[in-house]
């Protein structure tokens, strides 16, 4: 099988009356194994939804309904292994976020091993994301998937609507759970398996129909008094505590810092609750975060081996970051917001468009890979890895940039949501206010760069001190 090409990503989820607005959120840093892997932002209309679908990978085969909705979605630029749709949101304001990779140990394995030929990451937005109308049937859709053709990796999924969240786990070849999230909580998901206690009972959980009866039969459960599928199902390796646990720890940090945890324990809590309401811009700030105000920070004053020792979420392998917001008490042409931003996210902002459209602006639907700084995806790459030769000297210009884009961004926005109701063409005018979001995006990213190449000359080290 052709090796798979994304993974190492991290997903943030908050419930509608954990957020500052009463919208629910799930957002997701779509990282890679590469640095580089030009993205697009694209709305798949029902005509182009494919009835008979392949994958590449794993060349499975399904045969799709006739009745697709329409769908935001991030493919890839280079389709060499797929389209790997990676988030989106469909006509009906249902969001999905596929997938953080996860982890799983050989006890699950020697069960339910992968299937080689089965459905993956590539796959799943394409075969889910257009046939729901809740988030819990995103969930029930990609559980019968994955009982009828297995999957050959182990991924966690997010899927919303306005008022429920919902998190899928793989388990094996063919086995999944799934947990609701609770309205008045948040979730940090870093790479590994995260849902910990389940009831198998309740009402807010979902399962294959015999996972409970494998636990029990295979001896899987290591603790005496309770079920907790990370303990049954995943792992507590030495890679977990560097890779996966310390970005949980920091983001459980930022919303909660009163609560003093371990940046290594194997245990931090899969459901949690915030100190107060969770904003986009909180969501952003954690997904773009790597340590700060800590001796972890790439970026800080720690000894080299701090600096070193735990991956950060914010990352040079940052593919795209998706904030996927559906919103309470606005017109539902309105509801659904696609939050995205392209490449390293230390210097770039999260735009809000409208997903109810049927096209998207072309800044951010052209990239391939050809490098061109019209290409929003390229413009941002250029600028995190400028910021990243010296953090320290360009870092106020990132900070008043995010500050008076976001700003910006949101006036469009008023705008724009006061208006649509006296609108006879909605999609249409939405359309309209995505091509200024672009084109705001575009300028302002456009200026970041140029201030940051004109303070940098100033400190190139090929100089010298005195002038002719």
């Amino acid at each position: 099988m052709t090796k798979r090409i994304k993974g190492s990503c991290t997903t943030i989820l908050v419930g509608k009356k954990a957020s500052i607005d009463g919208s629910t959120i799930i957002s997701r840093n779509d990282d890679g194994h590469e640095a580089l892997d030009p993205e697009r932002f694209v709305v798949v209309n029902p005509a182009d939804q494919p009835r008979h679908y392949q994958s590449v990978i794993s060349k499975v085969q399904v045969d799709l309904p006739d009745n697709p909705l329409r769908y935001t979605s991030i493919p890839n630029s280079i389709l060499t292994n797929g389209i790997w749709p990676a988030a989106g949101i469909n006509s009906e304001n249902i969001a999905m976020s596929a997938t953080e990779t996860i982890t799983t140990n050989s006890r699950v394995m020697g069960i339910d091993p992968y299937v080689d030929g089965g459905i993956g990451e590539e796959d799943l937005v394409t075969l889910v994301l257009p046939y729901i109308h809740s988030a819990k049937e995103g969930v029930e859709r990609l559980g019968a998937l994955l009982a009828q053709y297995g999957t050959y990796e182990p991924n966690g999924i997010a899927f919303s609507d306005q008022d429920e969240i919902w998190w899928l786990e793989t388990i094996g070849g063919h086995h999944w759970a799934a947990k609701r999230i609770p309205d008045d909580a948040y979730v940090v998901a870093p790479n590994r398996m995260n849902i910990d206690d389940f009831d198998f009972d309740a009402d807010d959980t979902l399962a294959s129909a015999d996972l409970q009866d494998m636990i029990e039969k295979y001896n899987l459960n290591p603790d005496f008094d309770q079920v907790n599928l990370r303990h049954i199902f995943g792992s507590a390796t030495i890679k977990d505590t560097v890779y996966n646990n310390p970005r949980a720890w920091f983001g459980q940090k930022y919303f909660t810092p009163d609560v003093e945890q371990d940046p290594m324990g194997q245990d931090l809590p899969f459901i949690c609750h915030a100190n107060r309401k969770i904003s986009i811009e909180d969501v952003k700030f954690v997904l773009s975060s790597h340590f700060e105000n800590t001796k972890y920070d790439p970026y800080g004053s720690g000894s080299e081996a701090d600096k070193t020792l735990f991956r950060p979420i914010g990352i040079n392998r940052n593919h795209d970051v998706h904030i996927l917001q559906i919103r309470n008490n606005v017109p539902a042409a309105v509801a659904g917001i696609h939050w995205l931003a392209f490449g390293a996210n230390t210097f770039n902002t999260v735009v809000p468009f409208y997903a109810n459209v049927n096209d998207t602006p072309a800044s951010y639907k052209n990239a391939d890979g050809n490098f061109n700084l019209n290409d929003m995806y390229w413009l941002s790459c250029t600028t995190a890895l400028l910021g990243d030769t010296d953090y320290d000297l360009y870092v106020d210009f990132r900070n008043t940039f995010a500050l008076e884009a976001m700003g910006a961004y949101r006036k469009i926005q008023n705008d724009t949501d006061a208006a649509i109701a006296d609108q006879s063409d909605p999609e249409a005018y939405l359309a309209k206010a995505n091509d200024a979001l672009a084109a705001e995006s575009l300028k302002r990213q456009t200026k970041l760069l140029g201030d940051m190449v004109i303070m940098g000359s100033e400190h190139m080290k090929l100089r010298y001190n005195l002038n002719d």
